[in-house]
Order: C-alpha cells, then structure tokens, then sequence
C-alpha cells in the first residue's frame, strides 16, 4: 500500500483523562517496527472493559490512551520479521496473545502468552517501549495492545488473528472479546456436561454468550440473575430457561437458587465483577462437586471471600480470562463456526453507530437496553 512505511494521521477516540468525554482527534500512527503489525480497523464494539478503564478504576489505566478492544479490520502493513500475515489480510486484533513459545504457550495448561504482557500492560509496544499514537507532539498510550477506537492501529504480531476474508467483518469484530468469553468459560474452563443445572449472574452479552455456550452443552436448566426483569425475553433466545430477579427475594440468592435446584447447580458463572455476587454464585453451587467460574472483572483492590468449609465440601472456584480460547489459534476456528451458523454473533448487535458517536454508545451502553454496540471507524 501506498501508506507502507510512513507515518498515517487518522481519527482516533482520545480519553485525555478519567471519566471525561473521549474526544475524536487527528492521530498520528507510526509505521509498525519489527514483530508489529499496522491495521486499519473498520469496526469496533464497545465492552464494559473500555468503560473501566476509562472510569480510572483500572490500576492500569494510563492516561492520555486509546481504548477499545474488540474490533476487526485489515493489515495495511506489517513489520520487519512478520510472516504470518501480509497486506491485505482480514483479522481480528486480540488482547489475548499468543506467541506459541513462552512458558504459559507451551504449558498446554492456559491460553495466557507472557510475550508483550510487560509491554502492553503499561500502554506501549515491546521493541521500543514506546507508543506508536501521538497527538500534536504528545504520545498517546495503547490500551490492552489492540487499541481500536482509532481508523488505523499498531499491534504486535502476537496478537493479530488471520480470519476468513469473506466473514463481514461488521459482526464478526465481536470474536474479539465478549462472545468468545462467555461460550469458552463453558466449554473450555468449567467444560459443561449435557444434563448440567446452570446458573449465570449478570445477563449483558458475556452472559448471554454462557447461556448459549451452557445450551450448545447441553445443560438441562439454565437460570439466569439479573436485576433487570426486562433482560429475561431477550435471554429466552441465547437459550436460559429460568430467570430470577434477587430483587423478587428476602432470602439471599444463593439460597433461593439452591432452593430451587434441589441443593444447588451443577455449574454457576458470574458475568458481573462484582465480589459479593462472586460470592453469591459459588455458594449456590452444589455441595460435593459444584463449580463456580469467575468471568467477570472486580474493580481493583476489591477481594473475594467464602467459607474454606464451602471448598472443603468439594466446591470448586475458577477464574477465565477470554473463555480459554487461545487467540490466533482459535479465533479463525469461531469466526469458521460463526460462518456455518453455529454460533450467535448478530442477536447481540443492538446498536450500529460511527466513531465519531462514540460517547453516544457508551450512554447507550450504561442504559441497559444495549448489549453491543458498533462502531463503524471510517464512515
């Protein structure tokens, strides 16, 4: 491309500083160095991650930075070294890499890749330690390695997934985080039977992609906690057959649900990051072998706590982090699924708005009546 090897000034959605209005700016993008990877991005959704981070509750939340981290676009250039994809090729950046060579890759035991973590975890690139943004002389720092609330990004190669260039990459940019999430803490961390009793917390898209996941597993009840009774209709789609509104309750929820199910649920998941429904959701599992997976990420110093007699009784508590699935490798492998119908991805497309409203689709998102929303980069 024309562009290979010189600086590109783009729009770029800025969050100068916490909790102020994110601000559509002319960035400059450098080219990317050696092992990195400059894509143009032509969607991207909104998480509640993004909102997180830029409520400076997030320990490493860096300020000025570019947020957004479920996205889809293609590789405009690639730097010294890059071999698995070119110019041209359709991906999906991921915050989750995966290097195929660190000690957590070839553990055969997670899908975290330790390769960048020390570099994207502090909003700059490994080569030089530093960002590729800058605004009017100023660095803007990268956030969670993807950055894609901007019309072009740079990543390291490590964290780009080669996909099918004929899935519309308009739907498929939520492969990059919320989706993937929730259907891999079912299949992959908890690993679901068919015949399972399955409680979610919290049913925003994470939440339902584990309704969905529990139903393709075959569970035989999935009962879904919301405080939102408005969210059940919607929920009956992705596949929960009971709702219950702790709201509706005297009693805690764990007791209401272990009430219900004949002494608790097989499996329980908390789409939430809020640690008293952490809680909450272990304590409804069921004595002897229920297990309890944490999905959902807790504001910074907060703490969990149960009863070690909870454990002792043979209940088990687990964490996620992007469902198991190991980025490059699997991502191709859902966007594949999505493509023979086998997965949902459009139901939670809510909304479809441009960049340039993008403090709109945050609103929209606090709302409650939008499960995702995108975000068109370059219209």
């Amino acid at each position: 491309m024309a562009s290979e090897g010189k600086v590109i000034t783009c729009k770029a959605a800025v969050a100068w500083e916490p909790n102020k209005p994110l601000v559509i700016e002319d960035v400059e993008v450098a080219p990317p160095q050696a092992g990195e990877v400059r894509v143009k991005i032509l969607f991207t959704a909104l998480c509640h991650t993004d909102a997180y981070t830029w409520s400076g509750k997030d320990p490493e939340g860096l300020f000025p930075c570019i947020l957004g981290h479920e996205a889809a676009g293609i590789v405009e250039s690639v730097g010294e070294g890059v071999t698995e994809v070119q110019p041209g090729d359709h991906v999906i950046p991921c915050y989750q890499a995966e290097c195929r060579e660190c000690k957590f890759c070839k553990s055969g035991k997670t899908n975290l890749c330790g390769k960048v973590r020390a570099a994207t975890g502090v909003g700059v690139m490994m080569n030089d330690r530093k960002s590729r943004f800058s605004v009017r002389g100023t660095p803007i720092y990268h956030f969670m390695g993807t950055s894609t609330f901007s019309q072009y990004t740079v990543v390291h190669d490590v964290s780009v997934a080669k996909i099918d260039p004929k899935a519309p990459l308009e739907k498929v940019c939520l492969l990059g985080c919320g989706v993937p999430t929730g259907l891999g803490a079912v299949w992959n961390t908890a690993k679901v039977e068919a015949g399972s009793t399955v409680a979610v917390f919290g049913l925003g898209t994470v939440g339902l992609a584990v309704a969905e996941g529990a139903k393709t597993a075959g569970a035989s009840r999935i009962i879904g906690i919301d405080i939102d009774s408005n969210k059940f209709e919607t929920a009956k789609k992705f596949g929960v057959t009971e709702f219950v509104n702790p709201k509706d309750h005297d009693k805690p929820i764990q007791q209401v649900l272990v009430d219900l199910t004949d002494g608790g649920v097989d499996y329980s998941f908390e789409c939430i990051g809020n640690v008293s429904v952490m809680r909450a959701a272990l304590e409804c599992c069921h004595k002897g072998w229920g297990t309890s997976v944490i999905v959902g990420v807790a504001a910074s110093g907060q703490e969990i706590s149960t009863r070690p007699f909870q454990l002792v009784t043979g209940r088990v508590w687990k964490g996620t982090a992007f469902g198991g699935f190991k980025s490059r490798s699997q991502v191709p492998w859902l966007v594949d699924k999505y493509m023979k119908k086998e997965i949902k991805v459009d139901e939670y497309i809510t909304h479809n708005l441009t960049l340039g409203e993008i403090n709109k689709a945050f609103d929209l998102m606090h709302e409650g009546g939008c499960l995702r929303c995108v975000l068109s980069a370059h219209t």
